[in-house]
Formats: structure tokens, C-alpha cells, sequence
């Protein structure tokens, strides 16, 4: 990352989140029912925003992960009352310039990378060259290219690479996808959704040089990777339109609203978008010959809910489970993969597959790419 995106970084970052309260005592059971481990995975943050904040909460959840170690480029700010709440020495706190350190420190298996996108390569190479196991937070990366790279680095120094997909870990979600395969709506024809939301001016994504692209890259990202998953297969055709609406500084660089078409080899269609001008919901259907699927709320935190319109008649459910349990999810299944060396279910290529998609999106759309 040059150091012009470092300084961008540090100009739009928020220096201070509010201090939550954590269990005193690590749990002897997971809220995710997995087994507990022989040892916990000591994960160390890299970046200390509010993604991070939500992982460590999750971590706290669970006696498959602890936090051993703490990165920031707001070290002496951010990392005291983090510090201070999991016990960490202070020769466990880094910055950027000493991030490569973490080779030195046994504690620090895992690194959670919740860094802006353009960061993400750089702090993964780095990781894997240190010998330390890469939890990174979607998009994986802001183009294709810094995907492979990623993906060798860690083949190369022999250490996992698993990409936060949270909702693949929700059993919920887990649920719907079996619901969809079934057979209960009938062969899956078609998708339909969207993640609307507006964006502030002044936040990290909204600069170009930072997040990659715009509210693709955010926010339809999640119906994107939700409907390649249960579609089961790569699309094989794009079409896509950007649009701004909202004149000013504030998407000077990046898309505000993009709606997006693919067709896969299957024949099935699916159409898409996200935006960050408009206000909407995040949801999903999947359309089938004899019924179909709605999943409203669909990529938020918690609050999941979905009713299937089958041909043996309706269904609902919902996770009443709250934030962060997805996290909590996510940080079980990489530590179980860490100890019992398992492949993740999202590794690498899953981010690859959706910079892919991204990249053909924007490219459809006639929009720049990173």
C-alpha cells in the first residue's frame, strides 16, 4: 500500500469506537455448539475499526479463540482499552511498521485482516510470510490479480487463507441453501436482490483508493456471493448499469447505485444491485418451477428471517441469535481448520471467484475497475 492511501487511511478512519463490556472469563462452551478445542486459536486483529471491534466480541464468545495480539496504525490511541480487556502484553501490540514482528510471538496463530480493501493483499503477503494463518473480511481484495497473489503467498508459506463470508457459516442460511436444493420450490430458475444503503460523506468506502470501487464492493457483494452459492455454478454472462445521482464530493470517485444481470450455464438468470444513495432493504428470493424462497433481513448482523412458498405449502424461520453470532461462527470454523489442519469452506478462491464476477459487473457496466 503506498503511503499515500496509508495517509488517506488515517485522514477518514474513526480514532475511537465505544467500549463494550466482555465476559470476564473465557466460555467453556461455544454458542455455536462446535467442539472445543484441545487449545484456543490466538487471533491478533490488524486494524482496530469497527469490523475488528465486532470480531473481538465474537471471539470473546467462544473458548476456541482468544485474542493474543493487536495491530494498528493507532496503536498508542485504539490498542489501551483492547489491551486491557483481553489481557494482552504490550509486546504483543504492533503497528503497521512492525507488523512483520508477529513471526517472533507463539501466541499469535491467526491474523484477522478488517483493514480497508486496498489493504487487505499487503497485510495477508505479510502474514503468510510470518507464518501466520489469514482471516480476511470481504472483498478480499480490489482486483483479481492481488486475489492470486494472496492465495500463492499463502500455498507458499503453508498457512490458511479463509475469506469472512459470514452468512455461509449461519445455520440458518445453511438451511435456506438445503431448503432451495431440496426440491421443495421445484429446479431453481431465478434469482432476485439487493443491499440498499446510504453512505456518509468522509467514510474510508467512499474513497477509490481505499475501497476498490463503490457500493458493489460493499454492499452487493452479499447477494452476489449468496447467489453464487446456492446457484452452484459461475455466471457465464454479465449486464450491468451505474448510476450517481447525488452530485458532490461524496461519490466524487467510487459508483453510488449499480444494478447488475448475469446468466449462468444452467440458464438460470439472476439480477442484483446495491447502492448508496438509495434507502432499501437487503434481501434475497430464489425462484423455482413449483414455489419460492424470501429471505428479508438477508446480509445484516442478526435479524435473519425467510418464509418458502413450497408446493407442500409455507414455511418461515428466522435466527434470533445477535450480533456478533456470525462472527462467532466464523472464528470456530478457522480455528477448527487451524488445529485440525481442514480446508475452509471459504477459502481463497471464494473470494477470487466473487473479484471475478466484480470485475466482469463493473466491466459490463462500462465503469473503471481498480
Amino acid at each position: 500500500m503506498s503511503p499515500m492511501d496509508r495517509r488517506a487511511f488515517t485522514k477518514l478512519s474513526a480514532l475511537t469506537l465505544a467500549a463494550t463490556r466482555l465476559p470476564a472469563q473465557t466460555p467453556t462452551q461455544s454458542p455455536t455448539g462446535a467442539p472445543t478445542l484441545a487449545k484456543p486459536v490466538g487471533y491478533a486483529p490488524v486494524g482496530l475499526g469497527s469490523i475488528s471491534d465486532i470480531f473481538m466480541r465474537a471471539c470473546a464468545q467462544t473458548p476456541n479463540a482468544r485474542i493474543t495480539g493487536l495491530v494498528s496504525g493507532h496503536a498508542e490511541q485504539k490498542a489501551p482499552r483492547y489491551q486491557q480487556q483481553f489481557n494482552i502484553p504490550q509486546s504483543s501490540i504492533y503497528t503497521y511498521e512492525t507488523y512483520d514482528k508477529i513471526r517472533d510471538n507463539p501466541a499469535i496463530d491467526a491474523v484477522y485482516i478488517g483493514l480497508p480493501n486496498s489493504m487487505h493483499a499487503e497485510y495477508t503477503i505479510r502474514a503468510a510470510e510470518a507464518g501466520k494463518h489469514v482471516l480476511c473480511e470481504k472483498p478480499m481484495a480490489i482486483s483479481s490479480d492481488e486475489c492470486r497473489k494472496m492465495i500463492d503467498a499463502c500455498r507458499a508459506h503453508n498457512v490458511k487463507l479463509m475469506i469472512a463470508y459470514r452468512i455461509h457459516y449461519d445455520p440458518t442460511w445453511q438451511h435456506i441453501r438445503e431448503l432451495a436444493h431440496s426440491g421443495a420450490i421445484g429446479d431453481i430458475q431465478g434469482f432476485q436482490g439487493g443491499f440498499y444503503g446510504p453512505k456518509r460523506e468522509g467514510e474510508w468506502r467512499l474513497d477509490r483508493k481505499l475501497a476498490g470501487g463503490g457500493s458493489l464492493m460493499d454492499l452487493g457483494i452479499y447477494p452476489l456471493n449468496a447467489i453464487r452459492w446456492i446457484a452452484g455454478e459461475e455466471p457465464s454472462t454479465y449486464a450491468a448499469q451505474v448510476s450517481t445521482k447525488i452530485r458532490g464530493p461524496q461519490f466524487a470517485s467510487v459508483e453510488e447505485t449499480i444494478e447488475f444481470n448475469m446468466k449462468f450455464p444452467s440458464g438460470t438468470l439472476a439480477s442484483s444491485g446495491s447502492s448508496y444513495g438509495q434507502s432499501g432493504p437487503a434481501y434475497l428470493n430464489i425462484c423455482g418451477t413449483n414455489g419460492y424462497i424470501q429471505v428479508q433481513p438477508a446480509f445484516l448482523y442478526d435479524g435473519l428471517k425467510f418464509t418458502a412458498y413450497t408446493k407442500n405449502g409455507p414455511q418461515s424461520g428466522s435466527n434470533d441469535a445477535k450480533g456478533p453470532y456470525q462472527f462467532v461462527y466464523e472464528a470456530d470454523h478457522f480455528a477448527d481448520c487451524i488445529r485440525n489442519n481442514k480446508t475452509p469452506l471459504t477459502a481463497g478462491e471464494e473470494g477470487l471467484a466473487d473479484m471475478l464476477a466484480m470485475e466482469a459487473i463493473y466491466k459490463a457496466a462500462g465503469a473503471p475497475i481498480a
